[in-house]
């Protein structure tokens, strides 16, 4: 059986990403002097790296002595320390990611060097750009310790100015936003400006408010994609999907299919069937054998993150972080009405929504859909 490929992009063209902006007016919609005013242009971007007064920073970067970094800088500083990475962006409260991308910029770790020696630290919090409303700010943290010592086969959260090979527009948080490699999007602060450095142990994240989890990792789970919903008796029946790979990663994904039960696909998350269920596997895709038609032009698979620098190869695959495809062909199906599930299994052994099926840590329930196949 030759082996099935991909029938979609690996990157997600900017503009296709789902939208979940918060902020009224939202930031992508500002124009002319307000959008300068605002600091979100190339020229007048800057970013502010303070303490809330229980952290001592040696040289800290302010607007209101012109030390704060901008963008040429943050730019100069990838030359030497900057990164490349495929991650998918996946809502903490939404059943889909929302789009996949090369990120390229610099660890936050190399940005936060540049105000010299700290002490008394605990948590770095930062918030983006929404307007001059206190109540609209949206803000995020991180532990010193995640920012500072990342060990060198991990990604870092790091500080991102392009997407795709191409400066990151303001729709997508442009021109810098923070990017949080294992964590939902929420800590991927867009229009990044402001970091406060503090001994504050507690974290600050705005998500935390709504009963969300603030520190939750990305989850490994199986989506389905849309699909004729009618098949004719006989005929192979291709269905196909996506895999979120979160923080344990994707060993398989596997499918359920039963007759019709008459309750629109519906079932309970403790009805008895879930036990007596029969998993079968579905064929997670490839990667492509040659990359240079799948990244930016001008970008290296060998200088991407997760790449073997001999081969230009992804040293795993999956890769963590981002979206693998999968597909299952369902042979000579009889006449009648169908129910498809499927869910992944984690490299941990775990199958989806387990271990966390928590949905305010990251929504990860199973998803089903309904067909008929006509004589």
């Amino acid at each position: 059986m030759d082996t099935p490929k991909a029938t979609k992009s690996f990157l997600t063209r900017p503009e296709n990403f789902t939208d979940v902006s918060r902020g009224k007016p939202k930031p992508f919609t500002l124009t002319g002097a307000a959008l300068e005013k605002a600091r979100l242009t190339t020229a007048t971007w800057r970013l502010e790296i303070v303490s809330d007064g229980s952290t001592q920073v040696a040289h800290p970067r302010k607007l209101e002595d012109n030390t704060a970094i901008d963008y040429a800088t943050l730019v100069e500083l990838g030359k030497k320390h900057g990164i490349k990475f495929l991650k998918a962006m996946q809502c903490n409260n939404i059943a889909q990611p929302l789009g996949e991308g090369l990120w390229e910029g610099v660890p936050l770790r190399e940005v936060l060097k540049l105000a010299g020696k700290v002490n008394n630290i605990r948590r770095v919090y930062y918030w983006g750009f929404h307007n001059n409303d206190p109540a609209q700010i949206f803000q995020c943290s991180l532990c010193y310790n995640h920012v500072m010592e990342t060990p060198p086969w991990d990604l870092p959260p790091f500080v991102a100015y392009r997407l795709n090979g191409e400066p990151i527009s303001l729709l997508r948080g442009g021109p810098v936003r923070m990017i949080v490699p294992w964590a939902h999007g929420f800590k991927s602060v867009k229009w990044l400006q402001r970091v406060t450095l503090t001994n504050d142990y507690k974290a600050n994240d705005t998500y935390a408010l709504q009963n969300n989890d603030p520190d939750s990792y990305l989850k490994t789970a199986a989506y389905l994609d849309d699909g004729p919903q009618q098949f004719k008796a006989g005929e192979p029946i291709t269905l196909t999907g996506t895999a979120m790979v979160g923080w344990s990663g994707l060993k398989r994904v596997e499918y359920w299919l039963r007759p019709d039960t008459g309750t629109h696909g519906r079932l309970a998350e403790d009805d008895p069937a879930w036990q007596k269920a029969e998993w079968k596997p579905c064929a997670i895709l490839p990667p492509p054998a040659h990359w240079g038609g799948s990244l930016p032009e001008g970008v290296m698979p060998k200088d991407v993150w997760g790449f073997a620098a001999a081969t230009g190869k992804p040293k795993d695959w999956p890769l963590r972080f981002s979206i693998a495809q999968w597909t299952v062909t369902l042979e000579r199906l009889a006449a009648g009405a169908y129910e498809f599930r499927a869910r992944t299994i984690d490299l941990n052994g775990f199958a989806q929504p387990e271990p966390r099926p928590y949905q305010k840590s990251g929504m990860n329930l199973v998803q089903g859909k309904q067909f008929v196949v006509t004589a």
